[in-house]
């Protein structure tokens, strides 16, 4: 018996219907981070990310939420970034030096695209409580893996560093500085700022410097 023939149909499948649903869903959160981050939280409406999408609002609240929901999805998506950063050195062999440099690279490139911006520009009281609480606890989680990045990196004598804390302090804060600073259109590429940066932070703790 013949099988029967394959049929066209107009309709999109499962798989696809996710997919366009996770597009459709991504394009929102690029426009809000942008918006966000450009204009500041407060100075940024649904709507005007609606009208530069060419969509309705009630087509955001259906993907994400209401606006801090909106908010704490670009929060989210910055701090897992940048959480998996500190996952990619730990993973590599090498000295702790070498694992911190790979770190605060990897940190400082993310820390200067639109999620990571958003992570520094933003603060978190405009969250929903539960919402904080777990921002919060990301934050934590990125800087404790940096004080294990200079404390390995102190314990085995590949960096000379005498006090963990304000080291990470000063890495930190050098880094986060960028996203506050860093001209896409004027600046050098993220990836050559990062480098460049590292560069001098790690100098300053080098045992050969």
């Amino acid at each position: 018996m013949d099988k029967p023939a394959a049929v066209t149909t107009p309709f999109r499948n499962a798989n696809e219907r996710e997919q366009e649903r996770a597009a459709k869903r991504d394009a929102v959160l690029r426009a809000a981070v942008r918006m966000f981050n450009q204009r500041g939280y407060h100075n940024t409406s649904l709507d005007d990310v609606a009208a530069s999408l060419g969509i309705s609002k009630p087509l955001i609240y259906h993907y994400l939420g209401a606006k801090d929901q909106v908010l704490f999805e670009c929060l989210r998506i910055g701090l897992v970034r940048l959480r998996g950063s500190a996952e990619e050195a730990a993973a590599l062999p090498g000295t702790g030096l070498e694992r911190l440099r790979i770190f605060l690279r990897r940190y400082a490139e993310h820390i200067m695209d639109d999620f990571g911006r958003c992570v520094i520009r933003t603060g978190d009281e405009a969250l929903a409580p539960e919402s904080r609480k777990q921002f919060r606890a990301l934050k934590r989680e990125i800087d404790q893996e940096l004080r294990r990045f200079v404390q390995d990196a102190s314990n085995d004598g590949s960096a000379r560093i005498s006090d963990i804390k304000l080291t990470s302090f000063a890495f930190i804060g050098a880094l986060n500085w960028t996203a506050r600073w860093q001209d896409a259109e004027r600046d050098l590429p993220p990836g050559e700022i990062a480098e460049r940066l590292v560069n001098i932070l790690i100098r300053g703790i080098s045992p050969h410097s």
